[in-house]
């Protein structure tokens, strides 16, 4: 085989991965009912993927923030199995206005370039998007008034950060993402964070420490897991079926399983 030929293999089988089309085929057969709505941020609106549960009263509902691949068919999947286990799930894209022509996450030419994008992000717009979200959810009918939020990787990070600045969730679920610097942001919050991370994920769980012992310090609730053997973002690889690391797939079925059991005492 020549060099072309490999070099369009490769390229076919990154396209192919980064496409996560194994997510979108489980979206394409979830019988609950998905949507895409617009949430209005002073000039700015937010794509959201929005999915409701199948249940008879009022359920709470979770803010999903995605890696810093964007708004991915992997992070909509997790919306849907939110859905799934009875829970509103939204997902927004903070890449909203920001892609191609003024497009959103899925408008970008590659994951390269998503990624590249969401750096510019401003902290301030991601906290005031979260905050329209989270101020839109909050008067959706079928919602009973409880927000929680969760968030992996770059969404992790956000999501201790979205701790900082929501006063009115109930929970903030970070899933291997780095807590705030300061003293002062771990004070201001006001909810239980609950935290997910890789055994061999050094980088992030480096920071472990600190967030334990401002969190101590500040009277709130961290309670931090580690599951063996898996690396950073074990949850979407553990779920990916070309993963070959059993302990991602062995992380992920039990992250699911604290994670709903966590939701349930909401």
């Amino acid at each position: 085989m020549n060099k072309n030929i490999l070099l369009m293999t490769a390229l076919m089988l990154a396209i192919s991965a980064g496409a996560q089309d194994w997510a979108k085929a489980k979206l394409e057969k979830s019988p609950r009912h998905q949507e895409w709505v617009k949430v209005k941020q002073g000039d700015r609106e937010v794509h959201c993927f929005l999915v409701f549960p199948e249940v008879k009263e009022k359920a709470t509902t979770v803010v999903v923030i995605h890696e810093n691949r964007g708004l991915t068919d992997w992070v909509r999947s997790v919306a849907d199995q939110l859905a799934e286990a009875g829970y509103i799930a939204i997902a927004p894209d903070l890449l909203s206005g920001l892609g191609p022509n003024g497009g959103k996450t899925s408008d970008f030419s590659s994951q390269d370039a998503a990624t590249k994008a969401l750096y510019t992000l401003s902290p301030d717009q991601v906290t005031d998007d979260l905050k329209a979200v989270r101020a839109y959810v909050g008067k959706l009918p079928a919602a009973n008034g409880k927000v929680v939020v969760a968030g992996f990787c770059w969404g992790g990070a956000q999501t201790f950060r979205a701790a900082t600045n929501l006063k009115d969730i109930k929970a903030a679920f970070v899933f291997y993402g780095t807590g705030p610097e300061s003293e002062a942001d771990y004070a201001r919050i006001v909810c239980p964070v609950y935290g997910f991370y890789g055994d061999n994920d050094a980088r992030v769980n480096a920071t472990i420490p600190k967030s334990e012992e401002l969190l101590k310090k500040a009277g709130k609730t961290y309670e931090a897991v580690k599951y063996d053997g898996a690396g950073h973002g074990f949850m979407r690889a553990g779920e990916d079926p070309a993963n070959t690391v059993e302990a991602n797939k062995k992380a992920s079925v039990e992250g699911w399983k604290r994670w709903l059991g966590l939701l349930k005492k909401i």
